[in-house]
């Protein structure tokens, strides 16, 4: 690794690379943030120009990988959805009522294809208002979710 990243006095994070140029402003960017998180990041620019590339998160540092992950938290905010407490019907547009690791929420389901499967029995769920909702294993859901989501699929 041929840079370090700290924190500026404006809490914005930085990045000194090998010939001593200080970047300020950067962005941590997972390529495959549901599907293999740990795996590809990006240290991008504040010009939207790569400085950097990781193939995994772990070869930073632990004082880096700490603020790249501080960085990367409110950017990565995706709610999981543990339990579908209610659907208003069957047919799109539905508001749905669930409980994630958050606490519970209601949403507008708009259309069927904003459900979308992901590996391994997941899925990711968009609300009308463009927030995205993760069930990580829907087969793990208890039985009534399961059957009040299977009406979608």
């Amino acid at each position: 690794m041929d840079f370090t990243l700290h924190r500026n006095a404006f809490g914005r994070l930085v990045l000194t690379d090998a010939a001593g140029s200080a970047h300020v402003g950067v962005v941590p960017v997972r390529a495959f943030p549901l599907a293999a998180p740990q795996d590809g990041l990006s240290l991008m620019g504040p010009d939207g120009h790569e400085l950097a590339w990781l193939d995994r998160i772990e070869a930073l540092p632990a004082d880096a990988r700490a603020l790249v992950e501080e960085e990367l938290g409110p950017r990565e905010f995706v709610p999981r959805i543990e339990r579908l407490l209610s659907v208003s019907g069957f047919a799109t547009p539905s508001t749905w009522r669930v409980q994630t690791d958050r606490g519970e929420t209601g949403f507008v389901l708009k259309a069927e294809e904003d459900i979308r499967r992901l590996q391994g029995g997941a899925l990711l769920v968009t609300s009308g208002e463009g927030l995205q909702l993760l069930v990580p294993d829907r087969f793990a859901l208890d039985r009534a979710s399961r059957h009040l989501l299977e009406r979608f699929l």
